[in-house]
């Protein structure tokens, strides 16, 4: 299996004290990435799957020094020891016994979670200043040129955005853009990926949805009611790139706001969805005010409903944009709209057959909001100043 480029950003630090924690949705190759760094830590280290409750066991003791000891006995060799955490969520007395044996005995842990909904809740004040925390998205565009062997390791690693501003070529968006209708049709979850017959592809993603229910709702217990969550997924499909509108889900689900609110929420936390907020430079005001609902996978999107293709291709721009920073969309009290606004500085609109004159209103709306930078994403390649291929970001 190759490795994610995120690999490369953790061995960085395997002598450092502080624990790696690996978050992200379930099937985006978190314990894959762990098992790739666990066979290349030389001291002494052991493996735990707290999916296992004879795992957790191990560490079901009120006294932490025989919990040391316990693992000290299980890997008889002498040095600093490692210990790899696969789903921390099902065991939340775990933290305490991080926090008592990286302080007294140095112990190196490597941990993934697969709820950030439940991980921002566990972690504030246990392990504040004892973790570097990263979250494992699926595949960029990027990533899976190389897992399709169409771009190479130094190539990914070398790209910036930046740079891609500047490569507006024909013959790169020819050269990819089977791939990028591939990436559009069936997302980048490592095993579809991977996975060449189409059937197969579909198949795999159905499991990733029911193992989204079957394991990640049920250690929520106040989601009790999934057939309402399933049905509030169902309606938020076909309002993909579109603003919420909380009241309408609440009446046409026959739940309550709060409960609405709480499912959103869930589903972000749990990366299942992306709540776009709007643009303001003011970071009270862009927290206010309706947001846009977004797949993070544009794979597990198509296996669930139908969407146009325009909601699709936006959809997968908007996961592609947000690996680079923070994403925010602006609208002009319904007279006028940008699709998308990375860190505050480039805007960007999004359409299947860019024109002149979508350049012509982006630059103006951006210049009035001070923003200098602005590029028409168009699927349709066109060579002109202001517009960028997709396969390009």
């Amino acid at each position: 299996m190759k490795k994610r480029l995120l690999y490369y950003e953790l061995v960085k630090y395997l002598n450092h004290k502080n624990a790696l924690l690996i978050t992200g949705m379930r099937q985006v190759g978190k314990t894959t990435l762990m098992r790739q760094i666990y066979d290349v830590v030389k001291n002494p280290k052991l493996w735990f799957d707290f999916d296992n409750p004879l795992d957790q066991k191990v560490f079901e003791d009120n006294d932490y020094k025989v919990i040391y000891k316990r693992l000290v006995d299980m890997e008889k060799k002498a040095g600093k020891l490692s210990v790899f955490i696969d789903e921390i969520q099902n065991f939340p007395e775990i933290t305490k016994v991080i926090k008592y044996l990286i302080d007294h005995h140095g112990v190196k842990f490597y941990l993934t979670g697969s709820s950030n909904f439940y991980l921002k809740n566990l972690f504030p004040e246990s392990l504040s200043g004892r973790k570097f925390l990263y979250e494992l998205p699926p595949l960029s565009f990027q990533e899976y040129l190389y897992f399709k062997d169409v771009d190479s390791l130094k190539e990914i690693q070398n790209f910036t955005l930046q740079g891609a501003y500047k490569k507006n070529s024909i013959f790169a968006h020819k050269a990819r853009a089977a791939e990028y209708d591939d990436f559009l049709m069936y997302g980048g979850f490592p095993e579809v990926v991977i996975t060449e017959d189409k059937e197969t592809k579909v198949m795999v993603l159905k499991n990733i949805f029911a193992s989204f229910f079957e394991k990640g709702i049920k250690i929520l217990s106040d989601y009790s009611d999934i057939r309402e969550l399933r049905d509030m997924i169902l309606l938020l499909v076909p309002r993909v790139c579109s603003m919420l509108d909380v009241s309408r889900l609440s009446s046409e689900l026959s739940i309550d706001r709060v409960k609405i609110y709480r499912f959103l929420e869930f589903l972000q936390g749990t990366f299942f969805i992306r709540l776009l907020p709007k643009y303001s430079k003011s970071i009270d005001r862009s927290v206010a005010g309706g947001k846009k609902v977004y797949f993070t996978d544009t794979g597990l999107l198509n296996v669930i409903g139908k969407v146009s293709e325009a909601q699709i291709f936006e959809n997968a721009i908007i996961n592609q944009l947000a690996r680079y920073g923070k994403v925010s969309f602006y609208n002009k009290r319904n007279t006028a709209e940008i699709d998308a606004i990375l860190d505050n500085q480039t805007a960007f609109e999004v359409k299947l057959t860019g024109t002149e004159k979508d350049i012509s209103k982006l630059s103006a709306l951006s210049s009035e909001l001070g923003i200098s930078q602005s590029f028409v994403i168009s699927k349709k390649f066109q060579e002109k100043d202001g517009f960028l291929s997709p396969v390009l970001l």
